[in-house]
């Protein structure tokens, strides 16, 4: 295909985007954005998941079970995804102090390193939210949309 006839397919594709719902933009964006996204942590050695837990290990160590609560998934999902960050070297699991029947969970220098590293792609990659205009305001938008009832 010669160029002209390239950015003529390109125009129409956009001109054919532009008449879709509101509601199929975002899935189509969401869908999009999530697969880029997927790969961005995989160069990082973690999953969607594994980036979740190191979140909110971030300010506290916490159960397993309360890491299942805020992730919203089964204790199960959490103590594979725990074992997998613990085997890569960005959490450890230990006895509380207080009460050493229960094991807690914290973030080590290497999980907040990748955390950093993948927070920080996700805001500068073009294939991501870089390409965004204004990345904050954007994200303000997101959360006003999924928290309004």
């Amino acid at each position: 295909m010669v160029e002209g006839e390239a950015r003529q397919a390109a125009d129409a594709m956009r001109a054919d985007i532009r008449s879709w719902p509101t509601g199929r933009l975002l899935s189509v964006a969401a869908r999009l954005v999530e697969g880029r996204f997927q790969d961005v942590l995989a160069a990082h050695g973690l999953t969607h998941a594994g980036l979740i837990v190191l979140h909110h290990l971030e300010e506290a160590r916490r159960t397993q079970r309360e890491l299942a609560r805020l992730c919203r998934v089964a204790d199960q999902t959490m103590s594979r995804t725990v074992e997998h960050l613990r085997r890569a070297g960005h959490v450890r699991k230990q006895a509380d102090e207080a009460d050493r029947r229960r094991i807690v969970v914290e973030i080590t220098e290497s999980g907040r390193r990748v955390l950093a590293s993948a927070r920080a792609a996700e805001r500068d990659s073009d294939r991501l939210l870089g390409a965004l205009a204004d990345y904050e305001r954007f994200r303000e938008e997101l959360i006003r949309l999924i928290t309004t009832v």
